[in-house]
């Protein structure tokens, strides 16, 4: 939940904000939640959410809106971010990536969470400084920028939270954070 703090012209301006990422995915949609404050940024959580592959796509998809929501209801973030999707040769991915993708976005706007899509070589860019890193790179880059002790796993979970910090970068609300410090 978002908070607020005075500035000296009396604008309220936001302490803190909680940015949710989501990497989607069918079989693995990798979320993280981050927070920003005056002091940096911090991971609050991160992981993937698994759907069965043996069961019904339909089953699938209500299996991973249920659980987004109840992540939405449990972190309460501020705003949302979701990596946009990358269409490579395999068309059967990309459709269910699309798939898992729609459902997060409709999770999100019914929860009222202001969203954002960012490609993966924005993110890339934002997090690693280079919009072609690989994986190692940006698991080495978000594990730095959030001072943990171990390159955040599974990939779908550093996915989101390079994800959120991508966006925590580029928001409007960020720059509002950094200017109460």
């Amino acid at each position: 939940m978002q908070s607020f703090v005075e500035s000296e012209g009396g604008r309220k301006l936001p302490k803190h904000m909680f940015v949710l990422g989501i990497d989607p995915g069918l079989s693995r949609t990798g979320y993280a939640v981050v927070e920003e404050t005056p002091q940096g940024s911090r991971a609050v959580c991160a992981g993937a959410l698994l759907t069965d592959p043996d069961a019904p796509i339909a089953e699938r998809l209500s299996e991973l809106f249920e659980d987004l929501t109840r992540l939405i209801a449990e972190y309460s973030p501020d705003e949302a971010a979701i990596e946009d999707l990358f269409v490579n040769k395999n068309l059967h991915t990309a459709m269910a990536v699309g798939r898992a993708s729609g459902v997060a976005l409709l999770a999100l706007a019914r929860s009222g969470i202001p969203v954002h899509e960012y490609t993966p070589s924005a993110v890339k860019a934002a997090v690693c400084g280079y919009g072609d890193a690989d994986k190692d790179q940006v698991q080495r880059a978000v594990m730095m920028r959030l001072s943990l002790e171990a390159p955040p796993t599974p990939a779908d979970a550093s996915d989101a939270l390079a994800v959120a910090l991508c966006h925590a970068q580029s928001s409007p609300m960020r720059r509002a954070v950094e200017g109460a410090r």
